[in-house]
């Protein structure tokens, strides 16, 4: 081969290199700028049904509080300062309550997920019963879990952990199997064994479905944290919510769900920039999703 082709050759390459890149950068692009109008949209949506509601239904102003109302309580009332420190207060400890219950839940699901990948006998006999317990309230299982556990920091682990647990596990299972059979073959011919197999393969593949999982658990474990303060602890906007309305402090009551509500959309879409970036920057499609 001559010099000359070499030469092309080199050049070509680094051409196709920097196209690549390029592709890359502007997908990434589009996938930061889809989250956020993605984001704002979704933001300006619930406050025109918040209010519109407030509107239709006609309700008492009295104990029926719209946007902004509680844009006056956080910010610019006399008090604002201290109403904003109270349910900052309230927030931190139900925000500590929900990262306990996520992690929990989603390292629990990725394990038993990836157990179920290596083992189809544990899989077909374990994940009947994962979609049985799926369909029962958690209320339900409260006492057990407050009478085995207590009213402390395990009840609200566990607690969180199962609401995030069993919707993540069906479907990061589900993402693990969506790896593509062609690319199995290739690791086995090559002498590559399950775990080589699960780690060079499934779990790349499996990332929109992961992904998808995060998103869901963000406000489940929300949930799950404030449904153990309600029954449980006592603690956090959960365990405090019930006071304000029993004694007619409505104002603390809709800012508290309020501000509650706007961190979970907040990390639900803060997720989906990440999840949208990285599948992106991999070259999958981020509008795949599970």
């Amino acid at each position: 081969m001559s010099a000359a082709v070499v030469v092309r050759d080199n050049a070509s390459g680094v051409e196709l290199a920097a196209k690549a890149a390029a592709d890359t950068r502007r997908a990434t692009r589009r996938a930061l700028l889809s989250s956020l109008a993605t984001f704002v949209g979704t933001l300006a949506l619930v406050l025109v049904l918040w209010q519109g509601a407030l509107i239709a239904f006609d309700l008492s102003p009295f104990v029926a509080k719209g946007p902004v109302d509680v844009w006056r309580f956080l910010v610019t009332a006399p008090d604002a300062a201290d109403n904003r420190a109270e349910i900052s207060a309230n927030l931190a400890i139900t925000m500590r309550d929900a990262v306990v219950g996520f992690v929990a839940g989603l390292v629990g699901a990725t394990a038993i997920a990836v157990v179920f990948q290596l083992s189809k006998g544990v899989e077909a006999a374990l994940m009947p019963i994962a979609l049985l317990l799926r369909t029962v309230p958690l209320i339900a299982f409260a006492p057990v879990i407050i009478l085995v556990f207590g009213r402390g920091f395990w009840t609200t682990a566990v607690m969180g952990g199962i609401v995030v647990l069993f919707p993540a596990l069906v479907t990061i299972a589900f993402g693990l199997k969506s790896a593509s059979p062609q690319m199995l073959d290739v690791v086995k011919v090559y002498g590559g064994g399950s775990s080589t197999a699960l780690r060079k393969v499934a779990f790349p593949a499996s990332l929109p479905a992961f992904f998808a999982a995060v998103r869901m658990s963000v406000p489940g474990a929300i949930t799950g944290a404030l449904l153990a303060e309600w029954l449980a602890t006592g603690g956090g906007i959960g365990g405090i919510i019930y006071g304000y309305y029993a004694q007619a402090r409505f104002n603390e009551m809709w800012a508290s769900v309020v501000v509650v509500t706007a961190v979970s959309l907040v990390l639900y879409n803060l997720v989906a920039v990440v999840e949208n970036t990285v599948l992106a920057r991999m070259g999958m499609h981020p509008s795949r999703r599970a």
